[in-house]
């Protein structure tokens, strides 16, 4: 009996780990497409077999020393590629990106007004409640490496008549 409890425990800190967890969403910066106190399964698995793929929703650390903070927004920019807000647009390499996570216009560019090159490892990320989200644009946070992202958010459990998987593409 002991034995299957031993068994059991360890199951569920491994799966914990290594597999997926719940988180719950924390103020409006995924605003419309997540909302405050929503409750979600992050999936983690797939980041250790795949690079993070444009418009996935991650969760990540944006403070190293910070072990408990995380952050969920959208991926925008990839390794290697140039990000650029110039106005309310962004652009990819000089490319206008062609998206509608974000619900209204862009209000200021942060530090992405100016071209940004990212490194093999780091990844651009806004919220798409784009002037009420701390991301990418703010130098506190900037450009996020790989390293920091835990997962990807996968489905809303809570509240359950919203309950689905997320869509990313």
């Amino acid at each position: 009996m002991i034995l299957y409890f031993v068994v059991v425990i360890v199951s569920v800190l491994l799966i914990h780990q290594f597999v997926g967890q719940q988180i719950e969403v924390s103020g409006s910066s995924m605003e419309s497409t997540l909302h405050n106190e929503d409750h979600l399964i992050l999936e983690k698995v797939s980041y250790e077999i795949n690079k993070p793929k444009r418009f996935d929703i991650v969760v990540f650390r944006p403070y190293q020393e910070d072990k408990d903070t995380y952050y969920i927004k959208r991926v925008i920019g990839l390794p290697g590629e140039t990000v650029q807000i110039i106005g309310s647009d962004i652009y990819i390499n000089d490319q206008l990106l062609n998206e509608d996570y974000g619900n209204n216009p862009i209000a200021d560019g942060g530090i992405a007004k100016e071209p940004i090159v990212l490194g093999k490892n780091e990844y651009f990320l806004l919220g798409d409640n784009r002037n009420n989200s701390k991301d990418s644009r703010d130098s506190s946070i900037g450009t996020v490496d790989r390293k920091a992202i835990i997962g990807r958010a996968w489905v809303r459990i809570w509240p359950f008549e919203n309950f689905g998987v997320l869509e990313h593409q």
